[in-house]
Parts: structure tokens; sequence; C-alpha cells
């Protein structure tokens, strides 16, 4: 009989190609879990956002790294609209990831360049420097930083980039830092398929909701850690009508829960219509935020609650 002395391994997708600030913070995961369980990880690289969060949700891979919120540009829509859609997932940690970005050109000069390619966060985080020093040239958005690099052929062509993925493929910097903020920041959000399959609950007549737990009354998996320091969620409210967004925020206030990002979204269904995610400061394993989320039902036309979860800082 043989005995297997291999690791165990763990597939994790980001947005890709390699040299991705999302590489970057999956890198930095990798390093994290293989410290703390001492697993062996496989990145793996996906065109879009979407893909990689999908990815996680049918199980081709363990988990997958996405961009959520920047500190300049506000959040990254297509995580939040993708997540809300796809009931699977869970968040098992955030990273905060500071972000440098590199004008990267075969160009002599800014004088020879026409088009500038990157992802449309980079480009609107450096909207004051190209403004400044390359007014005339065209913004062309891509898939993400790294992916840009590929139309550096021309002379006339710049992308911005992370640093790190100039020097990977061995391509010139004609100018760094050019993010307009210095304390640029991006958090990331590590997901993974839930435990189980998420219970339905029906909370009263006009309200559903849908969490990642075993047990409708929890809201929350028992296998949560007990010292999480923020839950994350989202809800559609049953009509659009005055104090609708101010009772479910009037539970969290009455119980001094600090909420520290609120935000919506269309809900895609008519004009006017929205879902609310929300970042909540508390562990949803406390009693007290549990209350707190029991009574947001009656509120609420739809809830899905994404996980309670530590924040781990990159340097």
């Amino acid at each position: 009989m043989k005995i297997s002395l291999a690791k165990p391994s763990k597939r994790i997708a980001h947005l890709g190609p390699v040299g991705t600030n999302a590489e970057t913070a999956a890198l930095a995961y990798v390093n994290w879990l293989s410290l703390e369980t001492n697993l062996e990880c496989t990145l793996c690289p996906y065109s879009t956002i979407s893909q990689a969060l999908e990815a996680s949700a049918v199980g081709q891979v363990d988990y997958s790294v996405v961009p959520v919120e920047n500190s300049i540009e506000g959040s990254v829509t297509v995580t939040l609209d993708t997540l809300w859609r796809l009931d699977q997932l869970r968040i098992q940690h955030a990273l905060v990831l500071p972000i440098s970005h590199a004008l990267v050109s075969n160009a002599k000069n800014f004088n020879e360049i026409q088009k500038v390619y990157s992802h449309p966060q980079a480009l609107a985080q450096c909207q004051v420097w190209l403004g400044q020093f390359l007014p005339s040239a065209q913004l062309i958005p891509a898939n993400s930083t790294t992916e840009a690099l590929q139309y550096l052929e021309d002379r006339d062509v710049a992308a911005i980039s992370s640093p790190r993925a100039a020097e990977l493929y061995h391509l010139p910097v004609l100018a760094q830092p050019i993010n307009d903020y210095p304390d640029n920041y991006t958090r990331f959000w590590v997901l993974s398929r839930s435990g189980g399959e998420i219970a339905n609950v029906e909370p009263g007549e006009r309200s559903s909701i849908k969490s990642i737990t075993q047990s409708a009354s929890k809201l929350i998996l028992d296998a949560s850690p007990s010292n999480c320091t923020h839950t994350s969620l989202a809800f559609s409210v049953p009509a659009n009508m005055p104090g609708a967004l101010v009772k479910p925020l009037q539970v969290f206030a009455s119980r001094g829960i600090n909420l520290s990002r609120i935000e919506s979204r269309p809900t895609k269904r008519s004009l006017g219509e929205y879902i609310f995610f929300m970042d909540v400061e508390a562990n949803a394993c406390q009693a007290f935020v549990r209350s707190a989320l029991e009574e947001l039902k009656n509120h609420t036309e739809t809830l899905k609650i994404f996980g309670c979860y530590n924040v781990l800082s990159v340097v």
C-alpha cells in the first residue's frame, strides 16, 4: 500500500493574467494560508472578475480573490452584482492591498503617446495625472491592467499597470507612481462555496431571506469563526416608499452597531428599484447582531448574508 505524503492543495481564482493587483492579493493570501494551514495552492487566472467568482460557485476552484472597493474610486460594481446573483458563495476573509500605478510604454517620451490602455479603475485612479501629462491621449479600457500590456508593440501606445507587472514582462516604465493619490488602497474579498445548500426562509408574507446557513433562524454558519470583525450583507426592500431604508438602518443604530459601508445597486428589474449592500463592523455570531438580522428580515424583501470575516493587511 502506498501512502501519499503530498500536502493538500487548493486552487485560487483571480483576475488575470499574471501581474495584476488581484494576483498580488491572491499571492498574499496564499502566503497567509500556507502559514496558517500548511496548504499548497495553485493560482488560476481568469479573464474577468465574474468568471473568477463563477469558478468558485461551480466548484472549479476552492477560492476566488476579487476586488470589491477602492479607496479612490469606490466599489467594483461587477463584484457586487455577481455576488448578489450567485447564492453559493461566502466571504472567508478580506485583504487590503496598497496600489501603485506605473505608465509603461516603448515610447521615448510622453509626446509620442496617443493611446493609453488599462482597466477602467486604473484609468480613473490616474485621471488627474493623465489630464496633466497626456491630455490628448485616447483612454481605452481593458479587462485588467496586465492585459493592457499586450498593446505595447506600437511606440505610440502606453499602458497603466503595476510596477510588478512591468518587471515581470521586462517592459520599460516611463513614470511611476502616477496614481492621483498616494494613499490608494483596494479591498479584496476571498470567497468560497458555502458549506451547504443555502436555506430559503419565510420570515413574512412579503419577505424572503437567503443566507449562508443551515439553520434559517441563525442566519449564519455555525462554523464561522467567533472572532470575526466584519459581516457583509445585502437586501432589497418590499416597496419604494418613505421609510423603506430608514427602518433597516434603525435596526442597527438602535443596537449601537456601526455600518462601515452602505451603497445601492440597481435591481435591474425596474428604474428606481435598488439593492443595498452593507458592511457591518460586528460579528454575526454575537447574540445582539443575530437579533438585528432577525429583525431586519421584517423590513426587507430579500436578504442575503455573505459572511462574517476578518480583514488581513498586505504590506
